[in-house]
């Protein structure tokens, strides 16, 4: 007796779906991670610090007093050498020193930060997705000729993480040039080696699994595996794994900056340079130090947070 093909596609699915679940009362992975996640003091913190900064960034430029290009202190004659004044009842952090709204420069850096950390993040996430993924699968289902090509893979991967990351990401932005978008590709770079490495090691991991076992007695090719069955069952670190690559990005992206490799254009703030440019004026407004590191400080502190949570929710270890 012979199983119509659309009926045999039907069981795979369900025996995949079925997989992916593990307790007696049919409640996801996702579901109770969710759930776990609800009752989690830290992944409560990190998503409140997190929903602060998103709409900081999203609604904050649109809304700030003064625009973070208006030299109003310079114009005023308030900026002096030596002198750079502080808070007032107009300017809630006081001037930079070319006379710019501190505060309005701050809430627009947001924007600029999340930009480079989330773009730079989608970058190694999907080179790395993309590497981890071929050799995971050549691994797990490819036979002989596919673990030759793991081996060659991994050993490419190897040789990015033989060199430490914010040197690697230096070296790359030194080569590109000086950009905001030459900061995305460098910290996107020196993620891919850790996407790479998780999802392969995921993937081998389930290959083993007893529904890749079915599905291939079945008769289903082993590249459909990979991709509808194995692919999707594997994410779950990966996808914990980008939360705390974010808080990471976002630093390491400060560190170039920090370093003159970010936006040459100081007109448009980023916090990375706006920690830079204060440096020169520690001794009289150590503020427009403090404010950016503290805004870099949290917001990484958020993310952090919020990927240790989901990375405990979805520990199997600790699960009931």
């Amino acid at each position: 007796m012979t199983i119509a093909p659309g009926k045999k596609k039907q069981k795979i699915d369900r025996l995949a779906e079925l997989a992916a679940r593990d307790d007696e009362r049919g409640v996801s992975l996702w579901q109770e991670a969710f759930r776990r996640l609800r009752r989690n003091p830290a992944a409560i913190i990190g998503t409140a610090i997190l929903a602060v900064f998103v709409i900081v960034a999203v609604v904050g430029p649109f809304l700030v007093p003064y625009s973070p290009s208006d030299t109003i202190g310079i114009r005023e004659g308030l900026i002096r050498p030596g002198v750079i004044p502080g808070a007032d009842g107009d300017h809630w952090l006081g001037y930079d020193h070319q006379g710019r709204d501190e505060f309005s420069r701050l809430i627009v850096g947001a924007r600029q930060t999340l930009l480079v950390g989330v773009v730079s993040t989608l970058i190694g996430l999907a080179v790395g997705a993309l590497i981890g993924g071929v050799a995971g699968a050549a691994a797990g289902l490819g036979g002989r000729w596919g673990r030759r090509l793991d081996s060659i893979l991994m050993r490419f991967i190897d040789m990015m993480l033989a060199m430490p990351s914010l040197l690697l990401a230096v070296s790359i932005a030194a080569l590109l040039g000086a950009s905001l978008t030459t900061v995305m590709i460098a910290v996107g770079v020196v993620s891919v080696p850790v996407f790479a490495r998780l999802l392969r090691g995921s993937m081998i991991s389930q290959a083993n699994s007893d529904y890749v076992l079915a599905a291939t007695s079945l008769g289903v090719r082993k590249p459909k595996i990979a991709l509808t069955h194995v692919v999707p069952n594997s994410l779950a670190p990966v996808i914990v794994q980008a939360t705390l690559t974010l808080a990471t990005a976002i630093i390491e992206a400060a560190a170039l900056s920090f370093l003159g490799l970010g936006n040459p254009d100081s007109s448009v703030p980023e916090w990375g340079v706006m920690l830079a440019e204060a440096q020169q004026y520690l001794d009289i407004r150590p503020g427009l130090a403090v404010y950016p590191a503290l805004a870099i400080i949290v917001t990484a502190l958020g993310f952090t947070l919020l990927g240790e949570a989901m990375r405990e929710a979805l520990d199997p270890k600790l699960r009931k």
